[in-house]
């Protein structure tokens, strides 16, 4: 089609003059992905201006509305952005729950007024969100949920305590799941309320995992106010919309285990490390498990694009997301194994003048969790089973 043609065209000269090079290379380090909101400190003024001008032209959502900041272009045209921007291995400009989780259900449910307040600050990365869903005794069983939230006439009050909510120190606003019913049966009675952070009564923890790190949180509420314009969609009728989310989570958890640890590919990891024989790689077996990786891989990638160009298609994702996410963090686990493979003990290392600044050693522990967040490697089997595959019970 000669219009779309003529997109491609200006978006490569587009894009060749407005990313920085510095934005096009690998994301290696947690702050080479930009996360925005108001406690981010950019790492560079390259970093800073990538995400201005991408944000300008609403191409931080290039699908959603321009009406609320988004970048207003139709399915073909939003897939030549990413091929383009894929290229030039061009950063995405900006990485966020609200991008990827609430934003997309605010233009499904919310109200015109919360469209109006919260869209574009999401596009625009002004806000950071974090999610509250999970609780310390209810995590995959997350319809027994027990933080209530009290209606007091022009507002409500919220008790209760959330576990595992990803930047929770760091972020704006939370979404979060909360009992407005407690008479109800298990899957109703929930309503999906937003927040400010700063409001009086929520406290952060964060929580140290093996791999190091603290990217998760334990967040407390105690008598937390909470505006009632604030609500997303019906009272009582959140399990629909936390379903709904629940299904983006899945897509972004399992799109995660596409970043690479450094530029280089397995083969070249391996090149390095074991050299070749006769035009191959020496070790016939690791040679096998790598080929048998790129092939997995790249089917996964394959079926993504397909499953995202049916959702944009409006055929929406379901519960192919739970395929998405099962695949994708079990093929990140299956890349990070192999890299520990080739790289031996070194790959261990941890501290100090540790090989690769014991990036290797953390983000392969790192992986056991991507396989546990979201619902468990078990729990999107059951899924896949029962929804997709039409398997009984038995």
């Amino acid at each position: 089609m000669p219009d779309l043609e003529q997109f491609r065209r200006e978006t490569r000269i587009w894009l060749e003059a407005n990313c920085p090079l510095s934005q096009r290379e690998s994301v290696v380090e947690f702050e080479d992905r930009c996360w925005g909101g108001t406690k981010w400190k950019f790492t560079s003024d390259d970093q800073k201006r990538w995400l201005e001008v991408m944000a300008a032209r609403g191409w931080t959502a290039p699908d959603w509305p321009a009406e609320y900041g988004g970048g207003g272009l139709n399915k073909e045209e939003t897939k030549i952005l990413r091929e383009e921007m894929n290229r030039i291995n061009a950063r995405v400009p900006l990485f966020s729950m609200g991008l990827s989780m609430i934003g997309p259900a605010l233009l499904k449910y919310g109200s015109e007024a919360l469209k109006r307040q919260h869209i574009r600050n999401i596009v625009e990365g002004r806000i950071w969100w974090c999610q509250g869903y999970s609780e310390p005794n209810f995590g995959s069983d997350l319809a027994g949920l027990q933080t209530r939230c009290e209606d007091k006439g022009d507002h409500f009050i919220v008790n209760g305590q959330k576990v595992w909510t990803s930047y929770a120190d760091r972020a704006d606003w939370m979404f979060c799941l909360v009992r407005t019913d407690p008479a109800a049966v298990k899957h109703a009675g929930i309503s999906l309320v937003l927040f400010d952070m700063n409001t009086p009564g929520v406290t952060t923890r964060p929580i140290r995992l093996i791999s190091g790190k603290s990217p998760f949180c334990e967040t407390f509420l105690d008598d937390v106010r909470v505006e009632k314009d604030q609500l997303v969609g019906t009272l009582n009728k959140g399990w629909e919309l936390a379903t709904y989310l629940l299904t983006h989570e899945r897509e972004m958890i399992g799109s995660i285990g596409q970043s690479s640890t450094s530029a280089k590919s397995l083969h070249d990891h391996a090149v390095e490390q074991i050299g070749l024989a006769g035009g191959a790689l020496a070790d016939s077996v690791l040679r096998t498990d790598i080929a048998r990786w790129e092939m997995d891989n790249r089917a996964f990638e394959l079926t993504a694009e397909r499953i995202t160009d049916e959702a944009t298609a409006g055929q929406g994702v379901g519960a192919a997301s739970s395929m998405l996410k099962y695949t994708g963090t079990e093929i990140n686990k299956r890349r990070h194994e192999l890299l520990v493979s080739i790289h031996g003990q070194r790959a261990l290392a941890w501290e100090g003048d540790a090989y690769d600044h014991g990036l290797m050693a953390t983000q392969w522990l790192r992986t056991k969790g991507n396989s546990i967040e979201g619902g468990t490697s078990e729990i999107q089997l059951n899924i896949i089973a029962k929804r997709i595959l039409g398997l009984g019970k038995e």
